[in-house]
């Protein structure tokens, strides 16, 4: 059956000759893997296509969904939104890679999750779009977020009665725990604020150095890892950490 659905490209590999496969998160099907016949031929009517299947590539999809195979086909596909800048921006785009690299890393399943989906779209358009301070934030704000759309949200809030994140069992609590994987002081009381932020634009009311998203984009992926089976090894990580001041 042929549906329509839009997708945020997750990964692309050749296959064969002219061909592609590439795993995409779609806004009704979860995580889905595609090939999509030709767009690597040098004819005019292919040339560029393959562009479209770039990670971080926002589409417009129309698609064979089969439930009992695992690949599928795209019938066609266009654009839903065109970058202005991340392609072209060198902290912009490791922005992106960072939030598509994690995301491979974290979506093990394919179930649809509408409102992951959104938030995904949203914060790709955000990096596009937003100002330097706001784009370095970006990276902390959703990894903390994504979190909670897959169902391990952080719990509780920064007082002077719980000022320590435990990062094992993802809460705040009273004092610090027996093992060495926690935030305190400030950067307890930041992350709350993260957490916190109902609107994009709050990220660029908080004033971070580099040592700071440095150290707290590590404890995040301590985080992350703690509570997803085979997390990995971020290469994106250390890219991010070099760029962002």
């Amino acid at each position: 059956m042929v549906h329509k659905t839009k997708g945020i490209i997750l990964r692309t590999v050749k296959y064969g000759e002219t061909s592609i496969i590439t795993t995409v998160y779609t806004e009704l099907f979860g995580v889905q893997t595609y090939i999509v016949k030709g767009v690597r031929q040098s004819s005019k009517t292919s040339q560029g296509k393959s562009n479209y299947f770039q990670p971080s590539m926002m589409l417009d999809m129309e698609v064979h969904h089969n439930e009992l195979k695992q690949m599928q086909f795209i019938k066609e596909y266009q654009c839903s939104y065109l970058y202005e800048k991340i392609l072209f921006d060198v902290v912009r785009n490791s922005v992106a890679m960072y939030v598509i690299e994690l995301l491979q890393h974290s979506l093990k399943q394919p179930e649809a999750n509408p409102e992951l989906f959104y938030l995904i779209e949203d914060t790709l358009k955000e990096i596009d779009k937003g100002s330097e301070i706001f784009v370095a934030n970006l990276p902390l704000y959703f990894t903390l977020h994504l979190g909670s759309e897959l169902g391990f949200q952080i719990r509780g809030e920064y007082s002077e009665h719980n000022p320590v994140l435990d990062l094992q069992q993802g809460f705040f609590v009273d004092a610090v725990p027996s093992h060495p994987y926690f935030l305190d002081n400030d950067d307890a009381k930041i992350t709350s604020q993260i957490l916190n932020i109902k609107k994009y634009k709050e990220l660029e009311n908080i004033s971070l150095n580099r040592n700071v998203r440095r150290k707290l984009l590590v404890a995040y992926q301590q985080y992350m890892a703690f509570h997803i089976s085979d997390f990995g090894e971020m290469r994106s990580l250390s890219v991010l950490q070099e760029i962002l001041s």
